[in-house]
């Protein structure tokens, strides 16, 4: 979360304004080697107490390099768009009043207000595992929030850097535009899904499209980095709703309005679900000792009560050493309730409240990670395809990222309680 010293306060002794907050998929809470400055695993937007927003000015055409880095250089935002070696179209941005801006990247430098790595499959269990190249832009987008209400934000590919630039280089992606104005796609692209009837019980996912520099909606080009931009969808804008899914191609986020985190469960109310089942003191059916899930910030460890579930067919024991099926197969064992075979694994609390949909109980599981929730909410993530490298699309795990399997991606689970 926020520290006091990094809230943005606009006015003494008064609450900021928070516009939202953008939740990173695969992080069940915090960073595996904890949240620091910049870099975490939330972040929330608030009103900032001088608004920081640009809007497009001036326009250049320009036939050298070195008049395009002058006016480039001149201390105002602008985005370049390179033509040819002697073509350059400079739009210059003038300050906007009305808007705040913020910043999305893997770059560190300070334009940057929330900085994102390449997220890793499982990163609860990887700490150690290195990134070779990401794929992520060092200033991926940026998200500019109305300073009046509704607070409405958008979303916009690319930022701009230290030197208060967007350059798109020859083999970017760019157009002019029938109206005149020059606007384009970053290398790997943002990629935007809202979803259909908001973030709620009844959510379905919506369709992925990508969002252009100037925030305009295409359909996805064939792969992510062609040079060919999709359609223009005009019957679409690049406003973010309550569970708006923004992709940076190595890294999703999720975006949570104000309104819906007000409306969504807290980290006390997962706190509370934890107690309550615990307190149910369920058994495994064969050992008969007393199961517990360990508490939020125990989350990387297994502990001797922790439950383990058969992910075929959902039920919940102790851990135990028998069942295995081959020596090849290490996680495929028999359930000795039912004879099911399969991946035998111990069951994590998802505790990032961001992620559900409902305030329902932890009753289901993530194939195969062991990621328990709410019964909506596991339904919800295991319909939604979420972009995997530069073409694939696969569900995954919102509090892991591990690639979902089996016939639902998620399987009810089956508890029992104490026989005294």
């Amino acid at each position: 979360m926020f520290s006091p010293g990094q809230e943005e306060h606009c006015a003494p002794n008064k609450e900021p304004v928070k516009y939202g907050e953008l939740v990173v998929l695969g992080y069940n809470g915090a960073l595996p080697n904890g949240d620091r400055g910049r870099r975490k695993s939330r972040f929330a937007l608030y009103k900032r107490p001088k608004a920081n927003g640009v809007k497009p000015s001036t326009v250049h055409v320009i036939s050298t390099p070195q008049a395009s880095k002058a006016i480039s250089c001149i201390g105002q935002h602008s985005i370049s768009y390179t033509l040819s070696r002697n073509q350059t179209v400079v739009v210059e941005y003038t300050h906007d009043k009305d808007t705040d801006m913020f910043q999305v990247g893997r770059s560190t430098e300070s334009p940057i207000d929330f900085v994102v790595t390449d997220t890793i499959s499982g990163s609860q269990n990887n700490d150690e595992a290195q990134i070779t190249q990401s794929t992520i832009s060092r200033f991926a987008c940026r998200i500019v929030c109305d300073r009046n209400e509704p607070y409405t934000a958008r979303i916009f590919a690319a930022g701009f850097d230290s030197s208060k630039n967007i350059f798109l280089g020859e083999k970017a992606a760019k157009w002019k535009n029938p109206d005149g104005h020059m606007d384009g796609l970053t290398t790997n692209g943002v990629l935007v899904m809202h979803p259909r009837g908001g973030f709620t019980e009844e959510s379905q996912p919506g369709v992925w499209r990508e969002i252009s520099v100037c925030g305009d909606v295409y359909t996805l080009r064939e792969t992510r980095s062609a040079q060919q931009r999709g359609k223009l969808v005009e019957t679409e804008t690049n406003v973010l709703q309550d569970g708006s899914l923004i992709d940076l191609c190595g890294a999703t986020l999720l975006w949570r309005t104000a309104d819906g985190l007000f409306h969504a469960p807290t980290q006390k109310h997962i706190e509370a679900l934890r107690q309550e089942i615990n307190a149910a003191r369920p058994q495994c059916p064969v050992g008969l000792n007393t199961l517990a899930f360990p508490s939020i910030n125990r989350k990387e460890v297994v502990e001797e009560k922790q439950p383990w579930a058969y992910l075929s067919c959902g039920h919940v024991h102790g851990y135990h050493n028998w069942g295995h099926r081959s020596d090849t197969e290490a996680n495929e064992r028999e359930c000795p309730m039912c004879r099911t075979v399969g991946p035998y694994v111990p069951l994590w609390l998802g505790c990032e409240a961001g992620f559900y949909v409902d305030a329902g109980p932890p009753t289901h599981a993530f194939t195969p990670c062991g990621h328990v929730c709410s019964e909506k909410s596991a339904k919800y993530w295991s319909q939604i395809p979420l972009p995997h490298g530069t073409h694939a699309f696969h569900a995954a795990c919102p509090f892991c990222a591990t690639q979902l399997v089996g016939e639902q991606n998620c399987i009810k689970l089956i508890f029992q309680g104490p026989v005294d």
